[in-house]
C-alpha cells in the first residue's frame, strides 16, 4: 500500500515557516479594478462609477488573514479553539504545500534549472522549459495546499453556497499560495460565528480544488507528479497525485450494529449481505482491485424494497457492523454514509453536488466504503414527475451516472445500497442499475414471528419458551437454500402466466436457447425488462457461481487471507468456486422478473386506486351540488 510513497520530513517543512507565518499575518495581490470609487458620495451611500473603461487595470490590495479570523469574534481578543486550529492550519498548509512544490522540483530538471538560472539568466529551449516547469510547480503548491486544507479541516452543517472561485495566480509557487490565501480571506469574510468560518473554509478548499482541476489541461509539466504518493503522518495528510481524497478526515464509526442472528426472516437479503461483507475486505489496495470484480459476482449496488417494519434499517446495521468488524481485524479504514432527504437542497445545483460528494467519498478507492441511500423513492424522483424538486432530479442523474455511467469504475473496495418502502416510485432507469434486488420482507413463517418475539422481549421474565427450537429457521444456509428453491416457480401472477405459457410450449429449459426464449417471453409480457435486466440476472447467476462460503478463519487474523498478495487471494477464491447450472439459472431468472412484476404490479395498483378515488370525488361533488341546487343554494 506504501509502494513508492514519499515522506517528507518535518526539517523541509520547518524551513518554510517564516514564509508562511508572513503569508497569514500579511500579501498584497493584484486585482481586477471594478472601476469603484472606494469614496462614497456625499449623502447617498452610493460610489462613484468611472466612465472609463478600467476592465484591464489591476491594483494592489492588502490581505490579512489572521485579523480576517480574529475579527469573526470581535468581542473577543483571544482567538477560540477553531479561530486557532485555522489559522494554524492555513499555516501549516502553505508549509506543507511548499515543500511537496520542492518535491516536485526535485523530481524534475525544475531544480537544477533554478540553480542554473540563478548563475546567468536562462535562453531559449531552458528558458522555455523552465517557465512551463515554475508555472507547474505553483500550480502542484495550490492543489497541495487545497487538499491539505479540505483533509485537516472539519465543519459540520450545510456548506454555504456564496462562496467564490480565488483569482488564482500561477506564476511562481508562492504567488499561487498568495491567491488562494486571499481567496480564503474573500471566503470567510462576513462569517456569523465559527462554525460558519470553518464550514466556509472547508467549502473555500473544495471550490478551490474543483477549480484547479478544470485548469489542469493548462499544463503540460505535471506529468512526474501524477503518480507522486505524498504521506505527512504528523498530520494524517495523504496526496496521491491529482485523486481527490474525501474532503473530512474519517471519525469513528457510531452505530448500532447487528449480528446475522438478530435478524429475523430476510433469508436471501441476509445471505447476500454477509457474502457482500467478506467480498468487500477482499479488495486490494496495491492494486486497487477485488479478486470478485475479476472473476464476476461481486455486488455494487443492490436495491432493497419491503414494507414499513420488515428490517431495512436492521439490514443496513448487520452489514455495516460486519464490514466494520473485518475492517477492524484487517487494519483497513472504512466509510460509511448514508445520503438521505436532509441533503436535498433548495439552491440549483446545490443538491446534485452533495450527492456527487456523497458518491466520491464512499468511492474513494483508500477506504472500504459502503454507502446507503435510505428512501431512495423520496431522496430521487422519477424523471418524468413534473411535481418533484428539481434537487430530486439532480439526484437521480448524479446516480444513474454515477452508478452505471459512461466514466464509471467499479474497483470493488465499495458498495451502494438504495432501499424504499415504494420501489415502484423510483426511476426505472435507476432502479434497474441496482445489480440485486432483495425483498425485505421480514418474519414470515411460525418459527419466524417466535424468534423475532423471543428476540425482543428479553430475558427479564420465567415464562417457558415452549415446543420451539429458538433460531433454528434463521440458520442462514438452511434458510437460504429453502428460499432459493421457492424461486424455481415464479411467484408473482403476471410472471406465473409467462412462465405456464413457456412450460406448455417447450418444456423444462435444457439449453441456452431454451432461457433466451422464456426471456423473450418475459420481456413480452413486461417491456421494462430490458437488456440491462439481463446483465442483472447474469450478474446475479454469476454470483451464484461464486455462491462459496468463504472460510470464517480466513477474517480472523489479516495475513490468513486478507493481508495476502492480489494473485495469492485470487487464486484462494478460485479454487472455491463450482460452475452455475440450469437450476441456479431459472431461479435467478425467476427471482429478478419476479421483482419487476412486482414494482409494475404496484405501480399500476397505485395508478387504478387514484382513478377510483378520483371518479368517487367526482361523484360525491355531483351529488352534493344537486341537493344545494335543490335547495336554492347553488350560485347563491
Amino acid at each position: 500500500m506504501d509502494t513508492g510513497l514519499t515522506t517528507i520530513d518535518e526539517k523541509d517543512i520547518d524551513k518554510h515557516r517564516a514564509t508562511a507565518q508572513s503569508m497569514v499575518t500579511r500579501v498584497i495581490v493584484l486585482e481586477a479594478s471594478a472601476g469603484l470609487s472606494n469614496t462614497a458620495l456625499a449623502g447617498t451611500g452610493r460610489r462613484f462609477v468611472s466612465t472609463v473603461s478600467t476592465g484591464s487595470v489591476q491594483r494592489t490590495k492588502e490581505v490579512e488573514l489572521a485579523k480576517r479570523i480574529a475579527a469573526v469574534r470581535p468581542d473577543d481578543q483571544m482567538l477560540s479553539i477553531l479561530q486557532h486550529t485555522l489559522l494554524f492550519r492555513a499555516r501549516r498548509g502553505l508549509s506543507v504545500a511548499l515543500a511537496v512544490a520542492d518535491v516536485f522540483a526535485r523530481g524534475n530538471d525544475l531544480e537544477a534549472l533554478q540553480a542554473k538560472n540563478a548563475r546567468a539568466p536562462l535562453e531559449g529551449e531552458e528558458a522555455s522549459n523552465f517557465k512551463k516547469l515554475i508555472n507547474a510547480s505553483a500550480y502542484v503548491a495550490a492543489f497541495a495546499f487545497a487538499s491539505y486544507l479540505a483533509q485537516t479541516i472539519e465543519a459540520d452543517g450545510e456548506p454555504p453556497n456564496d462562496i467564490a472561485e480565488p483569482d488564482f495566480l500561477f506564476d511562481t509557487a508562492q504567488d499561487a499560495l498568495k491567491s488562494l490565501v486571499a481567496g480564503l480571506d474573500a471566503g470567510l469574510a462576513g462569517a456569523k460565528d465559527d462554525h460558519d468560518m470553518m464550514a466556509r473554509a472547508k467549502a473555500f478548499a473544495r471550490i478551490a480544488i474543483e477549480g484547479l482541476l478544470t485548469r489542469k489541461g493548462r499544463f503540460d509539466g505535471l506529468g512526474a507528479f501524477e503518480d507522486a504518493h505524498i504521506r505527512i503522518e504528523a498530520d494524517d495528510f495523504t496526496l496521491n497525485g491529482f485523486d481527490v481524497a474525501p474532503g473530512q478526515k474519517a471519525k469513528p464509526l457510531v452505530m448500532t450494529f447487528k449480528k446475522p442472528e438478530e435478524v429475523v426472516g430476510n433469508h436471501i437479503a441476509k445471505y447476500q449481505a454477509v457474502k457482500l461483507a467478506k467480498m468487500l475486505v477482499a479488495y486490494d489496495f496495491d492494486r486497487q482491485m477485488n479478486p470478485f470484480v475479476e472473476l464476476g459476482g461481486f455486488l455494487f449496488t443492490f436495491i432493497g424494497d419491503g414494507a414499513p417494519g420488515t428490517g431495512k434499517t436492521t439490514l443496513i446495521q448487520m452489514i455495516a457492523g460486519l464490514v466494520n468488524g473485518h475492517c477492524q481485524v484487517a487494519g483497513y479504514p472504512f466509510h460509511y454514509q448514508n445520503f438521505g432527504v436532509d441533503q436535498i437542497s433548495s439552491y440549483q445545483g446545490k443538491s446534485g453536488q452533495n450527492c456527487r460528494a456523497f458518491v466520491e467519498n464512499v468511492l474513494n478507492p483508500k477506504a472500504i466504503g459502503f454507502g446507503t441511500i435510505d428512501d431512495i423513492d423520496q431522496v430521487a424522483a422519477k424523471r418524468s414527475d413534473d411535481r418533484a424538486s428539481a434537487g430530486q432530479h439532480e439526484i437521480t442523474g448524479v446516480l444513474m451516472d454515477a452508478f452505471s455511467g459512461a466514466m464509471t469504475v467499479v474497483r470493488g473496495n465499495c458498495s451502494f445500497g438504495m432501499f424504499s418502502n415504494y420501489p415502484e416510485n423510483v426511476d426505472d432507469a435507476l432502479r434497474q442499475r441496482a445489480g440485486a434486488r432483495w425483498l425485505v420482507d421480514g418474519p414470515q413463517s411460525r418459527d419466524d414471528y417466535i424468534d423475532i418475539f423471543v428476540l425482543l422481549a428479553g430475558k427479564n421474565h420465567k415464562i417457558p419458551l415452549g415446543e420451539h427450537q429458538l433460531y433454528a429457521a434463521q440458520e442462514i444456509q438452511r434458510a437460504v437454500n429453502t428460499a432459493y428453491e421457492s424461486h424455481s416457480k415464479p411467484h408473482e401472477d403476471g410472471l406465473m402466466r409467462v412462465y405456464e405459457r413457456f412450460m406448455k410450449e417447450n418444456g423444462q429449459p435444457k439449453t441456452m436457447a431454451d432461457i433466451g426464449t422464456y426471456l423473450h417471453l418475459i420481456k413480452e409480457a413486461e417491456p421494462r425488462f430490458t437488456g440491462r435486466a439481463i446483465k442483472n440476472v447474469t450478474d446475479a447467476i454469476k454470483m451464484r457461481a461464486m455462491d462459496i462460503e468463504l472460510p470464517d478463519d480466513w477474517f480472523e487474523k489479516p495475513e490468513t487471507f486478507m493481508h495476502k498478495p492480489y494473485d495469492d487471494k485470487k487464486a484462494m477464491i478460485e479454487d472455491l468456486r463450482g460452475p452455475f447450472d440450469m437450476e441456479m439459472v431459472m431461479q435467478e431468472v425467476n427471482r429478478y422478473a419476479d421483482s419487476e412484476f412486482r414494482y409494475s404490479d404496484k405501480s399500476d395498483d397505485a395508478a387504478v386506486s387514484k382513478l377510483i378515488r378520483d371518479a368517487r370525488l367526482r361523484e360525491r361533488a355531483v351529488k352534493e351540488m344537486e341537493e344545494l341546487k335543490a335547495k336554492g343554494l347553488w350560485g347563491a
